[in-house]
């Protein structure tokens, strides 16, 4: 166990109620060992790896939709309050993926142009955590002598956010050549439009670029971090492409392969901000408990929504998952309820009769309840985690870590 005891101690603060941990001096922080969806089942093929969940905050229910009256009074949109560093970050991100080869260009570019770069939510979070760990971007009139070094730690560290978002966009544009999609973001694919190769050759000129602006952070830990996250990205990939029956009907690899594909970018870019700021192992393990959890949040509405949304609202047809054969939460719990439900998954989903009988089941069962239930449970800790920060004055640290609260209930109840 990381933390040997927790205590809860009323303070006069921003975020109410504050949880305090107490660390064994003796305990270092290691690669926690994987989720456990049930402590007896077992998976052949999924490799136990990641926890996911802070030991010392996990059994504690932190319900993030009753914070104090101070924080409701006090919430800003944390999208407003990082949106000018936001858009100085998709100004660079337009400039790093210039190439001299003008279709490669066009493809690099294709999603951060102005009008489809999307809300930048990965960014966001991590601009806000930069400030929630006490650093803060000065104003020029404030400027003071150390004022030099704390805008190159801002500067390193909004670096990590266009690496984060390279990463994240390459990604999409390798996953719609993977799934043949032919929409992200509302928009046609970048496959649709410009085809498969130059799609993957665009993902591969985003990644390249990523591992240079990584390289000249000159940070060791850093560059092992993000460099695990590309990792993940195609072992959870394959994962999903390669699985058995028995894995297909499984929360445990469900959740593992989740990790990868969506919660590891977040996470370790979380943890790389902390550790630009010179923060202790304890706070840069806050910081990854809380860009796992809200990952694993958001990526488990995403499944609710594939099959709650509509086309329009998600900018990619609904029911995508399914019709690709992909088995995600809400199927799962429906699947415990109703156990001939996995004949029909085993049968898989070409044809569309299966699709329908699928959907029969999902309606009567808690499924969609459940998974909702489960990215709560997730959200929760994130929010659990930036309780557990050490207590801070700085009105900006205060901002920043009530939004990001703010952002654990705003990805569980999102409809897009």
């Amino acid at each position: 166990m990381l933390f040997s005891r927790i205590s809860r101690i009323r303070r006069t603060s921003s975020n109410g109620c504050r949880w305090f941990l107490s660390h064994k001096p003796h305990l270092q922080f290691l690669n926690p060992p994987a989720y456990s969806y049930s402590s007896t089942h077992k998976v052949s093929g999924c490799r136990e790896i990641f926890s996911w969940g802070l030991p010392a905050l996990h059994g504690f229910r932190h319900n993030i939709h009753h914070q104090s009256s101070s924080i409701v009074e006090e919430q800003n949109d944390p999208f407003s309050l990082v949106a000018d560093e936001i858009s100085m970050v998709a100004n660079r991100l337009r400039s790093m993926v210039v190439t001299e080869v003008p279709k490669l260009a066009s493809a690099a570019e294709y999603f951060f142009k102005m009008g489809v770069e999307g809300k930048r939510f990965r960014p966001t979070v991590l601009l806000l955590m930069a400030t929630a760990m006490n650093i803060s971007m000065l104003e020029p009139s404030l400027r003071g002598p150390g004022d030099a070094l704390t805008k190159e730690l801002r500067a390193r560290q909004q670096r990590i956010a266009e690496i984060t978002e390279m990463i994240h966009v390459a990604s999409l544009l390798h996953d719609d050549v993977l799934d043949d999609a032919d929409t992200r973001r509302g928009i046609s694919s970048l496959n649709f439009v410009m085809g498969n190769k130059l799609a993957v050759l665009a993902g591969d000129f985003l990644l390249s670029r990523a591992c240079v602006a990584l390289a000249s952070l000159k940070n060791t830990e850093v560059v092992s971090l993000l460099a695990k996250v590309v990792e993940h990205l195609v072992t959870g990939e394959t994962m999903q492409m390669t699985t058995t029956c028995e894995q297909r009907c499984s929360m445990e690899y469900y959740m593992q392969k989740t990790y990868y594909k969506t919660a590891s970018l977040i996470s370790n870019s979380c943890k790389a901000i902390a550790l630009l700021g010179g923060q202790t192992a304890e706070v840069a393990m806050l910081a990854y408990e809380y860009g796992k959890n809200l990952g694993l949040a958001y990526q488990l509405i995403d499944d609710v929504l594939d099959f709650t949304g509509t086309s329009a609202s998600l900018g990619k047809g609904s029911l995508s998952d399914i019709r690709h054969g992909i088995i995600t939460a809400p199927i799962l719990f429906a699947m415990e309820e109703f156990p001939q439900l996995r004949e029909v998954v085993d049968q898989g989903f070409d044809d569309p009769a299966n699709v329908d009988l699928a959907l029969d089941y999902l309606g009567k069962s808690r499924g969609i309840q459940r998974a909702r239930e489960l990215a709560k449970k997730h959200a929760n800790i994130a929010a659990e985690a930036i309780d557990s920060l050490p207590e801070s004055n700085d009105e900006d640290v205060r901002k920043s870590r009530r939004a990001l609260l703010d952002l654990t209930e705003r990805v569980i109840t999102r409809t897009k």
